[in-house]
């Protein structure tokens, strides 16, 4: 079988751990930076990258697409689409990974699906923005299409926070206007009081495999371990491991990282990632996510 990973860093754990149990497999494998496609349209369609004609391949696993401007991200995921259509077994859907990408979006089919979310508010307008967070005592606003833990505010009591727990002196409503003037439009969610910390569980194909606390350093708000948190092996309620499963067939994924938070209200669903690393998890809980992935193929093909 022929198999593609997507990925842009060379250093990422989560596609050298593909490509060993690619190799263990007898996968024919190749590594794809998706940033080097080009397609020719002529009298025919061929698409190729780094050399290769992407629709040889049976199977190809995105860790990453890379980032930049909308035009390219976006003529990445046609291309994905394109290979999808003709046959190419694309491992998360194009359509699951923007689904995943899109915090609003992911919030409504988590919603929709009748799992429960922090109270979430979208708008388009400067005055309303201002006029609601001003009535909400603790909230966070996030970028639709961020990741990392990166630009995300939070605004308490009308003063705003600093990811180290201090206030900060910039005035928040000059702050969100200029949000919402690059943005068009906020993602506003109320913050959930909790420990500390969030669960970050990786489904793969229905099943929880594993599932770390993600704990923020001393004082801070945001824990996500590329902001400087830590992690430690999580044991999941059942409740827990179902709302992980619902909340990653809910997004169309095949696997998942799936976020949740414990707050006074219970568990609920912050985010689901389609192109998850599984260091963590394979860090705090040794378990390696990769066997499971490539396994799923296999059945795929049976």
């Amino acid at each position: 079988m022929k198999l593609g990973i997507a990925v842009t860093d060379p250093h990422d754990w989560t596609a050298a751990a593909l490509l060993k149990a690619a190799v263990d497999r007898d996968f024919e494998t190749y590594l794809i930076d998706l940033r080097h496609t080009e397609v020719v349209i002529e009298e025919g369609v061929v698409i190729y990258c780094q050399g290769l004609a992407l629709p040889t391949l049976d199977a190809l696993v995105v860790r990453d697409v890379g980032v930049g401007p909308m035009e390219g991200v976006s003529f990445r995921f046609d291309v994905l689409r394109q290979l999808e259509m003709q046959g190419t077994l694309i491992l998360n859907s194009p359509e699951a990974i923007r689904n995943a990408a899109n915090k609003y979006h992911t919030t409504y089919l988590l919603a929709k699906a009748k799992l429960p979310v922090p109270a979430t508010f979208s708008v388009q307008n400067k005055e309303k923005a201002i006029e609601m967070i001003t009535d909400l005592w603790d909230v966070v606003v996030k970028p639709v299409f961020g990741y990392k833990g990166k630009g995300i505010i939070r605004i308490r009591n009308g003063k705003m926070v600093e990811p180290n727990g201090s206030i900060s002196p910039v005035p928040w409503k000059h702050h969100i206007a200029q949000m919402i003037d690059s943005w068009g439009m906020l993602y506003i969610q109320e913050f959930i009081e909790n420990q500390g910390r969030d669960i970050r569980a990786f489904v793969v194909n229905g099943k929880v495999l594993g599932s770390i606390y993600r704990s923020g350093r001393e004082g801070h708000w945001i824990n996500n371990l590329s902001q400087g948190g830590t992690s430690s092996p999580c044991c999941l309620s059942h409740l827990q491991e179902r709302i992980c499963i619902e909340a990653a067939e809910a997004v169309g994924t095949v696997f998942a990282g799936v976020d949740l938070i414990e707050g006074s209200g219970g568990t609920m669903v912050l985010e689901v990632n389609g192109t998850p690393s599984g260091a963590g998890i394979y860090s705090s809980c040794g378990v390696n996510v990769a066997g499971y992935i490539l396994d799923y193929i296999l059945s795929r093909s049976l």
